[in-house]
């Protein structure tokens, strides 16, 4: 009998589909994680879509700031739709698949999201330093126009980035080995696969990434450094309380997406760092986009007047 020939795809490789490990191995794991990473689910898109909802229907939150949050929580909530419904099924089914295509999907929209995000938070940085350093001109400085201009190089820096990533991934060969040892299609484990040279990739990867890192965080520092100035100056509580109550949000959310997504990625290439990586991932993609919603909330004056002005229209 005539052996059968493995299907090739369009870009050489024998490889039609791939498997997803998920998180864990340990069958006494699946259920207990699967409800976890459930309620995580469901607290992410309330959260975000409850955020959104409240900046649309209050006239008090129609400022730069929050227009910048509406932004972070939009991604945020696309960005749960793109692997966690994948993630979930892993503890749940005895094997996890996703298609060739599928797996690039999912990538191309887990890097625009991700960088559009570390673009979104740059923004916000700059905003805030526009607000505390400069109040007078912070009208005419953050004008709607400018605004809009700013968020929209931050989705093209994303879309950019996202599509260098899937063009040269698409240009490896997959041949024999379709076992990906993570809950998503990541960049490193899928070049762990491929059959054909990754050195090209890899400097792409490393460029892309190191570009995104150096620039996003060369302005988040240099705006908060030109803020501690600024109040050090002024040498007032009033000043310090004012800018802690400004910027201690977006400082809480900068340190854990970018100290979680660092802690991911910049390890030592091992076997052993595999599952280290995989429990800092899900902190910047599962933790993160739910904690964003509380920590521009809780301590938020304008937040908790919105929601009792909201609760007022609901119940009258």
């Amino acid at each position: 009998m005539a052996s059968i020939k493995p299907m090739v795809m369009e870009n050489g490789s024998s490889v039609s589909e791939f498997i997803l490990t998920g998180l864990t191995k340990l069958p006494e794991l699946q259920l207990p994680l699967f409800a976890l990473f459930l309620l995580n689910y469901t607290a992410t898109v309330i959260g975000n879509l409850t955020i959104m909802n409240l900046i649309c229907l209050n006239s008090n939150l129609h400022t730069p700031m929050y227009f910048f949050i509406f932004n972070l929580s939009c991604i945020d909530f696309c960005y749960s739709f793109v692997f966690t419904p994948k993630m979930l099924m892993s503890f749940v089914s005895e094997k996890n698949t996703i298609s060739f295509t599928g797996c690039i999907t999912q990538l191309f929209f887990f890097c625009f999201f991700v960088n559009s995000e570390c673009y979104v938070l740059t923004t916000m940085a700059y905003d805030r330093y526009v607000a505390i350093c400069q109040p007078l001109q912070y009208a005419s400085i953050m004008s709607p126009g400018t605004c809009c201009l700013l968020m929209f190089g931050s989705y093209l820096m994303g879309f950019a980035g996202a599509m260098i990533h899937t063009g040269f991934m698409t240009r490896l060969n997959f041949c024999d080995s379709n076992l990906i040892n993570h809950y998503m299609c990541d960049i490193f484990p899928l070049l762990q696969l491929s059959c054909s040279s990754t050195y090209v990739n890899e400097l792409v990867s490393s460029a892309v990434v190191g570009t995104i890192i150096i620039l996003s965080s060369l302005i988040i520092l240099i705006s908060y450094a030109m803020i501690l100035s600024n109040v050090i100056q002024k040498s007032s509580a009033k000043g310090w309380s004012k800018a802690m109550g400004t910027c201690g949000s977006h400082i809480i959310t900068v340190g854990l997406f970018y100290g979680s997504g660092l802690l991911a990625y910049i390890k030592p290439s091992s076997a052993k760092t595999v599952d280290q990586g995989k429990f800092f991932s899900v902190f910047y993609t599962l933790i993160v986009p739910m904690l964003n919603p509380l920590i521009y909330s809780l301590r938020n004056k304008d937040v908790k007047l919105a929601v009792r002005q909201t609760m007022k229209r609901i119940t009258n």
